[in-house]
């Protein structure tokens, strides 16, 4: 006598846009992108696919429900009592931290500047930008330019991280084989890579992103901080 094929039990409490983002983004972190399927989300959700569709549109607008939800949550830990430079700094960093702990929102961002997390971050970072009193006229460039440093880097750090862990290679090791490789250099044609080699495993990432983020600010303000919107 044939058996039948047992069923996934059906969730009872009720299905949310914040559940199943939430529960995307555990499988983002834990497996990457492309474990992302509604598939394992309904899997993961003892839920159907209408419920899910009724929620969320597709994988798209769940990658980027996720990211908005990332970010907005790395923001809000952000004090807006401090001086704007203090502010932006701290902006910048608990962004880094963000995407440091999420590696795929790097690639998630970059899919187009109308995304709502893109929004937030150009709109606080221009706020902060008009408290130095950095003309109206340069905050386009400056915001801009700051935006995608922040993003950049925090996103190919995260990438680094994602790949080593792929390989299963530390941080310390992965970095001494770099620097091995700048020690066997020429050092008559590359004689600054031979000084970094030395300090290369010793570095601290965040330290690093924070050193520029200051000269952001500094040449930001030294160009265009007059004090007055002329």
């Amino acid at each position: 006598m044939a058996t039948k094929a047992r069923r996934t039990p059906r969730r009872t409490d009720a299905l949310s846009r914040e559940l199943i983002v939430e529960t995307a983004t555990q499988i983002l972190d834990a497996d990457g992108e492309d474990a992302l399927t509604l598939r394992a989300l309904t899997g993961r959700l003892s839920t159907g696919y209408g419920a899910l569709y009724h929620h969320v549109a597709n994988k798209g607008d769940l990658l980027a429900a996720a990211a908005d939800d990332v970010i907005a949550r790395a923001m809000t830990d952000v004090a807006t009592d401090a001086e704007p430079r203090e502010t932006l700094r701290a902006l910048a960093l608990s962004l880094f931290d963000a995407i440091n702990a999420h590696p795929w929102i790097g690639a998630q961002l970059s899919q187009g500047p109308w995304q709502p997390a893109l929004l937030e971050i150009y709109e606080s970072i221009g706020e902060q930008l008009q408290a130095l009193h950095i003309p109206e006229q340069a905050l386009f460039d400056s915001a801009g330019a700051l935006m995608n440093y922040i993003l950049g880097v925090a996103g190919q750090n995260a990438a680094n991280a994602r790949v080593r862990a792929d390989k299963g290679v530390d941080r310390t090791a992965a970095l001494a084989a770099v620097a091995a490789q700048w020690a066997r250099l020429d050092p008559a044609r590359y004689p600054r890579l031979h000084k970094a080699a030395a300090r290369l495993g010793e570095h601290d990432d965040r330290r690093q992103f924070l050193a520029g983020i200051d000269l952001f600010l500094a040449g930001i303000e030294t160009v265009h901080g007059q004090g007055e919107d002329d």
